[in-house]
């Protein structure tokens, strides 16, 4: 392996990892930055397609509407496998996301275990997401006892 080849692993594990610190601090407009301008992203729960967004315009709305609902996410990114193709990459990665929503006065946890595949592109002198879907494989939620 050579060291650009390593050079752009290290450069798409830390797309994703942007992607996920962004999300999580609720800072959308930045995180944008990650995506080209026409990506796509399509969400599936349980084999069942619920979302699917094209462009950033969209995908900021989308994104800004769901974060002002949740109180508190928490993303754990694990395996990420890529295959490079000179200026495009396709990718796999891992990520368990918790999600906290009041209902009814209550603090409810959202735990999700996501499969990403993304296509990545570089451009301007950096990688970003070109499309992403999103697999919620396991998701369960739970009432939180915060004795605090």
């Amino acid at each position: 392996m050579n060291l650009e080849i390593l050079r752009t692993k290290e450069e798409l594990r830390s797309l994703i990892d942007a992607y996920a610190i962004l999300g999580d601090e609720k800072r959308i407009s930045e995180q944008m930055n990650l995506f080209t301008p026409d990506a796509n992203y399509t969400v599936y729960m349980n084999g069942i397609e619920v979302a699917n967004t094209t462009g950033t315009d969209k995908l900021k709305e989308e994104f800004s509407g769901h974060a002002s609902q949740v109180k508190t996410y928490f993303t754990l990114n694990g395996q990420h496998s890529i295959k490079i193709d000179k200026d495009t990459a396709a990718g796999v990665s891992f990520s368990q996301i918790k999600m906290v929503r009041e209902n009814d006065g209550k603090d409810i946890l959202t735990d999700y275990s996501v499969k990403y595949e993304d296509e990545y592109v570089h451009q301007n002198d950096k990688w970003l997401i070109k499309k992403r879907i999103g697999y919620f494989f396991i998701i369960e939620a739970r009432a939180l006892n915060n004795p605090f």
